[in-house]
């Protein structure tokens, strides 16, 4: 099984969450593309990619996605399994926490994708709102971490879901 790993990181948080997913998955199954110098069309090279984005500001998309936003248009990602992170801030920006792991979701569920890796511990955030609440608002699209107000909790939050995502994708086989 290969596993591809697509980012975009400003600040590096992006990036040192997706080195901490490899060490547990191991670099013989996940490589990681920092979508700044790989483009995101090597991800139709995986059956399973993960997708790590940050929302900036006031829900806007990190530096890097925004500059290939219209790409993911061109990206063949139907029957693939995808899932999601995100990184945000609920005590600065609660009102548009996780906003571009949302957009994300919206932008490739309509390619015919098989999305897992949701995360049901909502009521361990403090926000507002956010794009990336399922419908009825029981979880998020994808693992929502907060380096700013919640950094002690984000290696915990990442062993969890790699149990998670790995155990719903070989259950998924």
């Amino acid at each position: 099984m290969q596993i591809g790993l697509f980012y975009g990181s400003t600040t590096c948080y992006t990036e040192m969450a997706a080195e901490k997913m490899q060490e547990i998955i191991g670099e013989d199954i996940l490589s990681l593309h920092n979508i700044k110098d790989v483009p995101l069309k090597n991800a139709e090279q995986f059956d399973f990619v993960i997708f790590g984005i940050s929302t900036w500001d006031f829900g806007e998309l990190q530096e890097d996605w925004e500059s290939h936003w219209d790409d993911i248009d061109e990206v063949d990602l139907a029957g693939k399994t995808i899932a999601l992170f995100g990184m945000g801030d609920q005590q600065g920006y609660g009102q548009w926490f996780q906003d571009a792991l949302g957009m994300l979701h919206d932008k490739i569920a309509p390619q015919g994708v098989h999305f897992l890796g949701y995360w049901p511990n909502t009521a361990d955030y403090e926000f507002e709102a956010s794009k990336a609440l399922t419908d009825d608002k029981s979880q998020f699209v994808g693992l929502a971490l907060d380096e700013d107000s919640q950094y002690e909790k984000s290696d915990e939050r990442i062993a969890a879901w790699i149990e998670q995502i790995m155990t719903q994708y070989s259950e998924s086989l």
